[in-house]
């Protein structure tokens, strides 16, 4: 099968997974071999899907964004999101640029194995990542 095509079948694979499971695609787009879309449920989760032709896993991602003077809260609580993100199979990215701070947090599914149980499995669990992260650094959702 061409790379385009097999692109072309893993978002519609995605796309149909993803409205099995109550989520919506809110924004979607693709830009040569990369496809991403931001989704949302009824609860009002809120995340990224990403697929990239050349790679065999979809991920899902979240960031949190800080501003630099929250620096110091974000070190005193490093340790235990780190923990939380290992408990619960996630991988981050800390990215520190001038004006802001990123926290991002991963998941990733093997295509070959992704199905409605799998990826409802993985969402479950990436969401209640994000969750405990979000009482970790007590930010409610009005902020």
């Amino acid at each position: 099968m061409k790379k385009s095509k097999r692109l072309a079948e893993r978002i519609r694979r995605v796309r149909v997974l993803f409205r099995e499971l109550g989520y919506k695609i809110v924004d979607s787009e693709k830009k040569g071999p990369l496809y991403s879309a931001s989704f949302e449920n009824e609860e009002g989760f809120q995340a990224e899907v990403h697929l990239d032709e050349q790679c065999r896993f979809i991920e899902l991602s979240f960031t949190f964004l800080f501003s630099v003077e929250m620096a110091d809260f974000l070190k005193h609580r490093l340790e235990q999101m780190l923990k939380i993100c290992y408990d619960y199979g996630c991988y981050i990215n800390l990215e520190d640029a001038d004006k802001e701070i990123g926290f991002s947090v991963f998941d990733k599914l093997y295509y070959a194995g992704l199905n409605y149980y799998s990826l409802r499995q993985s969402l479950k669990d990436f969401s209640e990542c994000v969750d405990t992260l979000t009482g970790v650094l007590e930010i409610t959702k009005e902020e």
